[in-house]
């Protein structure tokens, strides 16, 4: 394309884009802040703006073509894309979970998803799920060589996988069958702390490269270990050392290198963290990449991924808000390159999903695949400096934690020492205290919270055999203290109550007002609000007072006076700095778990 001359000259008018002139206007910024002063040096400005993430990956402020890395779609290190130049892009497979203990009820709801978008079928089966002798039944209908299956099975794994090549060898469909047997021993063992041989795994494997050629038998799955807190480069490193561990086993049951890793499937967690989904993804393909060099694979040896929208980000209170994360992390699973997505219906944490979320579960997919054309593009995140530089800085953190696992005698006995588990531990515990002092919101629970909203009904869900690592979700602290809050408030009849005492005109205390009403909330709290000598009328027990910093100088030591005059068993204050009479405070990036805790004590609330 010819770009027209007056363009050209408009182009040169502008000066060229210096770093230095950039710094220079956020300084500008910042010391309108306070952040910066007239003494920081330039060279410190992005230092300022630069956050790190739970891997101790740098989030910058500015990326520019320094940060990319070289590579094109396709080719070694395989961060863009299996397919190289766009080469048969038909978009990724919208795979659907099912775990439905009636054999009935799942092949009727795998029949309806097969003919309305979904390719492929996750079938949980065993204590989790459907019975493993009802197996035929649940897949009654569906034809092995164009639904591709993969099983999850846990500790029946091994009866699954014979069930599944048993029905396909009658159907005659030994050669056609496509899936995976999903045995994943090492994972079982993250999960419930029991651990199957691995011999076990590998002797599925030859025998489906012999008779089943188009079937995979293992998967590594890393959502064990985002289950339980875990960060991204965790999980990486505990899949690609879960995947190595494979290899060996597979190689040593006969099996070529290629063969072996035709075998391995992957899974990994994506949550609402777009870009550090779409990251962790190309990562993982960097990653296993390596692997292949180093053990002789055929050159273009990519990572098969199949990635889940995150368990741990999904909430039980306000469960609609739930449909946004997973849209968004089905958006970066597709940005990222994955083979196969799935998306959990909204529900999940309230049960077994009902038909309306499991249509809006694969109808995010089919609007991401044909309304926004997004698989029509190859490696949508190539270019992006910041996606580019995030996937190298997080792959050579996971490479880290892989390595420092293979130190200890590999993923299995990392996991019985409490290596994985300690680490795994330590980054929960900074995400839970990001997540109590609201520095990582969850909309509809932390942050504006719904106290009259009626969660839809659900059958319960079959429970996943426990044992190893912890399960967590991000949600679980402050949807305990709403579920005290609603017990309270069920048994004694009203809600328990803050009482609100504004001071000042309504444009001096709305802002604090509302802050404070949104963090009670936040724990099942209703709140009353008006001027201090209201508050005997309120019938609350504890009081807030809240107004600007000016009018507090004048007239906190005063309320609170009030304020405990008329009962206060406690007295908070929306804002910082110390005044006669007020008990604590609450504030942006404080501990909210922790007021909701002891205004919960102070009310009575059990």
């Amino acid at each position: 394309m010819t770009v027209p001359p007056e363009e050209l000259e408009l182009a040169a008018a502008f000066p060229p884009a210096e770093r230095d002139r950039w710094r220079e206007m956020v300084k500008g910024v910042l010391r309108k802040s306070g952040a910066a002063t007239d003494d920081t040096p330039l060279e410190e400005i992005e230092g300022l703006l630069t956050r790190e993430s739970y891997d101790g990956v740098p989030i910058g402020a500015l990326y520019t073509a320094e940060d990319a890395p070289a590579g094109r779609p396709g080719l070694a290190p395989c961060v863009r894309e299996v397919r190289p130049d766009g080469e048969g892009l038909a978009g990724w497979d919208v795979r659907q979970r099912h775990d439905h203990p009636d054999a009935a009820v799942t092949r009727e709801a795998i029949i309806t998803d097969l003919e309305n978008g979904v390719t492929s079928v996750w079938l949980r089966l065993g204590e989790a799920g459907t019975p493993v002798a009802a197996l035929p039944d649940a897949l009654r209908g569906v034809l092995l060589g164009l639904a591709p299956v993969v099983l999850d099975a846990g500790e029946d794994a091994a009866e699954a996988a014979e069930a599944f090549l048993a029905l396909a060898a009658d159907r005659g469909d030994a050669g056609a069958a496509t899936g995976n047997l999903g045995l994943d021993p090492l994972g079982l063992a993250a999960r419930t702390g029991t651990a199957r041989p691995l011999d076990e795994a590998a002797a599925f494997a030859a025998r489906c490269a012999r008779e089943f050629p188009r079937l995979r038998s293992v998967v590594a799955d890393g959502t064990p270990y985002h289950d339980a807190g875990g960060s991204d480069a965790e999980e990486l490193g505990a899949a690609v050392a879960a995947g190595v561990a494979y290899l060996r086993a597979l190689t040593g049951a006969g099996l070529s290198v290629d063969e072996a890793f035709g075998q391995i499937e992957f899974r990994l967690a994506v949550n609402a963290d777009q870009f550090s989904s779409i990251a962790k993804l190309r990562a993982a393909r960097r990653l296993w990449t390596r692997v292949a060099e180093v053990s002789g694979a055929a050159e273009g040896t990519a990572a098969r991924i199949h990635a889940v929208t995150s368990a741990a980000m999904m909430t039980r209170r306000d469960p609609w808000v739930n449909m946004l994360r997973t849209t968004v992390a089905a958006f970066a699973a597709g940005v990222g390159g994955a083979d196969a997505v799935t998306v959990l219906p909204f529900d999940a944490r309230l049960g077994l999903p009902d038909d309306f979320a499991r249509r809006i579960a694969r109808n995010t997919q089919t609007l991401l695949l044909e309304e926004s054309s997004l698989a029509r593009v190859v490696d949508p995140a190539g270019g992006s400096w910041y996606a580019e530089r995030l996937t190298e800085d997080l792959a050579r953190a996971a490479w880290d934690r892989f390595t420092g696992i293979e130190r200890a005698g590999g993923l299995a006995a990392a996991l019985g020492s409490g290596l994985v588990a300690d680490r795994i531990a330590a980054t929960w515990a900074r995400r839970r205290k990001d997540i109590a002092r609201r520095k990582a919101p969850l909309t509809g629970v932390s942050e504006f919270p719904n106290l009259t909203e009626r969660l839809p009904e659900r059958e319960p869900a079959p429970a996943r055999p426990g044992g190893g690592l912890p399960v967590v979700t991000y949600a679980q602290d402050f949807e305990a203290l709403r579920d005290r809050s609603d017990a309270h408030a069920d048994a004694a009849g009203a809600r328990p109550a803050v009482f609100l005492a504004t001071l000042g005109p309504i444009a001096v205390h709305t802002a604090r007002a509302s802050f404070a009403a949104n963090l009670f909330q936040a724990g099942g709290l209703a709140t009353v609000t008006g001027p201090p000598e209201e508050f005997a009328a309120s019938g609350a027990p504890v009081a807030c007072v809240c107004s600007s910093d000016k009018v507090y100088a004048e007239q906190a030591a005063d309320a609170a006076r009030t304020l405990k005059d008329a009962g206060a068993k406690r007295v908070w204050l929306a804002g910082k700095g110390t005044y006669e009479g007020v008990d604590a405070n609450v504030f942006a990036g404080c501990d909210a778990v922790e007021v909701l805790e002891t205004t919960l004590h102070d009310l009575g609330v059990k």
